[in-house]
């Protein structure tokens, strides 16, 4: 054997030693998918959850990783193109071989990545506020659905403390998360003795920027004599020149309060919020709650973040606490393994960063508090309203008659998520 071909053996052997090696210790790791829009007009919400997955990820890193193994992000971004999402999760979970996923936050993108996870039986964990009617067993949906938010806020509109509003304007971006919502909310409205006159409902692209006719539209509708609220369902950047036409025309929150249901504090943080001040928000969180656990989530942030500027959110709290279960379920279940780990996720339990604790229900909804919040000058949300306790997320609305007579429930013997309710036995939602 000449000296040549001993080096060239040699060279191959140690190749194929640090090959196997590099296979070895990426078998040592749990790979955790980061599903978020990174550009495009999602980003000005999305890009945030995707720092705070890798705060979190970092931190959990910090205390020893999960069962002997140290976590290791995947981040991809899908770029507000929904037929991508589905592209990137099917890469995340096939190729990168991920153990989980966080991710996505409008509803197209939700709905473009379900097939993928269900085909593939992966697991989802979904953060942001969502129109229900749905429900997957390979989904758990952190975020609100809409008798945690939506409902609400039209109860406190209506109530003499949210001024009595007798006529309502339902603006959203156009795609199945607001039309959906809007679907639930006008039979709702309808059931409280609301007429389909006094109930107006248009619908923007996204990325929206001319508003200038539907404001107009919107003071014409309320000069009726009854007071008005508009419910707003824009997400996105497109809230950007919605709010500042709102200023330019001078609508006043005395007058024609808005409550939003995808503008927090992130989104805020681009705005002038001068002439916003007693326009409303309805989350589960709000920064400026004071807990300690809220006050050690807002600091390790910003030591994270390296910048005092940067605000949390709601949508961060539900990662926040769907890691935070996820993580626990798979220490109770002493796996990654998925049916192993979703069936942990069962009556997991976090507190919450406001104060209660959330629970995972079998319906793989959180129960979770409630709030509306008034914007303030610096672009924080004070509380104005809340539930007394934690309210559980129903995946099937009850003012849908279609959906009000089914339940879901993925627990053992009964799994099903779209099944109609026995009548011999009350299925909780």
């Amino acid at each position: 054997m000449t000296n040549k071909l001993r080096a060239l053996l040699a060279a191959g052997t140690i190749a194929g030693t640090s090959l196997i090696t590099g296979f070895a210790q990426a078998a040592d790791t749990i790979k955790v998918g980061v599903l978020h829009s990174l550009s495009g007009t999602m980003a000005i919400s999305e890009t945030t959850l995707k720092d705070a997955m890798m705060m979190m990820i970092e931190d959990q890193n910090a205390k020893g990783g999960l069962l002997g193994k140290k976590l290791e992000a995947v981040v991809v971004d899908p770029a507000s193109n929904w037929p991508l999402f589905a592209e990137k999760a099917r890469e995340l979970i096939s190729k990168d071989k991920v153990d989980v996923v966080f991710g996505c936050w409008t509803s197209v993108s939700r709905k473009s990545v379900l097939p993928v996870f269900e085909e593939l039986n992966s697991l989802l964990f979904y953060p942001v506020q969502y129109e229900g009617e749905e429900s997957s067993r390979n989904v758990f949906y952190t975020g609100a659905a809409p008798n945690q938010q939506a409902i609400p806020a039209v109860d406190y509109l209506m109530s003499e403390e949210g001024g009595e509003a007798k006529r309502w304007v339902l603006l959203g971006t156009d795609y199945v998360y607001p039309r959906t919502t809007n679907k639930i909310l006008r039979a709702y409205l309808k059931a409280k003795g609301v007429a389909e006159a006094d109930i107006m409902e248009n619908y923007t692209p996204f990325g929206h920027s001319d508003w200038q006719t539907i404001v107009s539209d919107v003071k014409k509708f309320a000069s009726a004599g009854k007071k008005t609220a508009v419910v707003s369902t824009i997400n996105g950047d497109a809230n950007v020149p919605f709010y500042k036409e709102l200023a330019n025309q001078g609508v006043k929150a005395e007058d024609i309060p808005v409550v939003a249901f995808s503008v927090g504090e992130e989104e805020l943080a681009g705005l002038d919020t001068g002439p916003l001040v007693g326009h409303l928000a309805a989350w589960n969180y709000f920064m400026s709650v004071d807990t300690p656990e809220n006050d050690a989530f807002i600091a390790q942030w910003k030591a994270f973040i390296k910048d005092d500027k940067r605000v949390t959110n709601d949508p961060m709290e539900a990662h926040y606490i769907g890691f935070k279960m996820w993580a626990q379920a798979v220490e109770q279940a002493g796996t990654t393994d998925v049916d192993a780990v979703r069936q942990a996720m069962y009556g997991q339990e976090v507190k919450n960063l406001t104060g209660g604790v959330a629970v995972m229900n079998t319906n793989h909804h959180l129960s979770k508090p409630v709030m509306v919040g008034e914007i303030q000058p610096d672009g924080q949300l004070e509380t104005v309203w809340e539930t007394e306790g934690v309210v559980k997320g129903d995946a099937w609305s009850d003012y849908i008659p279609e959906s009000a007579k089914l339940t879901a429930d993925w627990t053992y013997p009964w799994v099903c998520g779209n099944c109609e309710k026995p009548k011999f036995a009350v299925m909780a939602e």
